[in-house]
């Protein structure tokens, strides 16, 4: 009779880490980006995506698959695998800067960004598209239809967007590295509460269902 009421009580208890363990994140960001999200030129920990996870806490799982350089056409080949391994609940798309940085076909890349959104969709996870915009030395058509793209996605696919919002990061003294192009340490607080201000109240959402 002890046996059984020991075998019992071990089992409730590993039913119960099991639990805990499940619950542990309300749930899962899958940030897909380029050097962006990846930090460059930065400390990993000083990357937005890191201070978004310090924010988090033990709230939320953030998993951060970007890579420097990365196009959307170098996204949707990675995302599959990236669904398929983290099963994440919201996917964060700031893919496209470098296709317009290369002057790639704005179809081509919204066609990428498309369909990103559809096998984000199928996995069971919501697409979140980032913004972007490309340096005005690009050439006003090019750049403005660049930057249309991703309000057109959101209207079409009913995708919740973020807005670009860092042009002041540009013309204010220490936030840009040497490069002119990509955000430096101190500009990385700024673009995680951009996001987070988004991301916050779906996440916080999806927990509490």
């Amino acid at each position: 009779m002890r046996l059984c009421a020991t075998t019992l009580f071990i089992r409730r208890l590993c039913c119960l880490f099991i639990l805990l363990g499940a619950n542990t994140y309300g749930s899962t960001l899958l940030v897909l980006g380029d050097s962006l999200s990846a930090g460059y030129g930065v400390n990993q920990e000083s990357g937005w995506v890191a201070l978004l996870r310090d924010d988090f806490g033990d709230r939320h799982q953030i998993i951060n698959g970007s890579i420097s350089g990365d196009t959307t056409g170098g996204g949707l080949n990675r995302l599959p695998l990236l669904l398929e391994k983290f099963s994440p609940d919201y996917v964060l798309l700031e893919l496209g800067g470098n296709d317009g940085l290369r002057g790639q076909p704005l179809n081509l890349m919204k066609r990428n960004l498309q369909t990103m959104i559809e096998l984000c969709r199928q996995a069971g996870a919501e697409p979140v598209l980032f913004g972007m915009r490309l340096p005005p030395n690009y050439g006003r058509r090019y750049s403005d239809a660049f930057a249309a793209v991703y309000p057109q996605l959101s209207d079409e696919e009913q995708v919740v967007l973020i807005p670009f919002q860092l042009e002041e990061l540009a013309v204010t003294e220490g936030m840009i590295q040497e490069d002119g192009l990509h955000p430096t340490a101190l500009a990385q607080p700024i673009i995680k509460e951009v996001i987070k201000d988004y991301l916050e109240p779906l996440m916080n959402s999806h927990s509490s269902k």
